[in-house]
């Protein structure tokens, strides 16, 4: 028997949203950020951004000495070729 199956298939995936309190739109970067009292200097914490929240994320790690870069999604290098 077929567990997965029998419950009407996989589940769809979630959709990757922004990190922003609140916000419900897809995210369109990734922020990456360490803490260098906790985490090791390679290590990376990632947010998600909409286009809408990038700049106020961005700002909220850098005035924390946090921030480290911002990626766009995986995915979205390509689209405009």
């Amino acid at each position: 028997m077929d567990l997965l199956g029998s419950l009407g298939g996989l589940p769809a995936a979630a959709e990757i949203q922004c990190s922003r309190k609140g916000c419900r739109q897809g995210a369109d970067y990734q922020l990456l950020w360490n803490n260098p009292k906790i985490h090791t200097p390679d290590r990376r914490k990632i947010w998600l951004a909409c286009e809408e929240h990038r700049d106020w994320l961005e700002n909220y790690l850098k005035e924390r000495l946090l921030y480290k870069e911002t990626l766009p999604m995986q995915g979205n290098e390509g689209e405009s070729k």
